[in-house]
């Protein structure tokens, strides 16, 4: 299992750095590398789902433009819009 979970961060990792949107990959690729070793099994399956989201409706729930959606008001999308404010 801890070696699913692994694969899991790296995959995150990779992914979050490589969005597509430099924007995206400066903020959620930052995050990543800052936070993915902590991240527990739950928050890094919710960082796979908002990878799979638009690159530009992530950032505009990420920056306050737009409301998150409650799928995606997670633990998660709080402390990545904290990770936002320190940039």
């Amino acid at each position: 299992m801890a070696d699913q979970i692994e694969k899991i961060r790296k995959r995150v990792l990779f992914r979050s750095c490589h969005c597509g949107m430099k924007e995206n990959d400066i903020l959620l690729g930052g995050f990543a590398e800052k936070h993915v070793a902590d991240l527990d099994e739950q928050q890094l399956d919710d960082f796979e789902r908002l990878m799979e989201e638009s690159d530009i409706e992530v950032l505009k729930w990420v920056i306050g433009r737009e409301p998150t959606p409650e799928a995606f008001d997670t633990p998660l999308m709080g402390l990545i819009k904290k990770f936002n404010k320190t940039l």
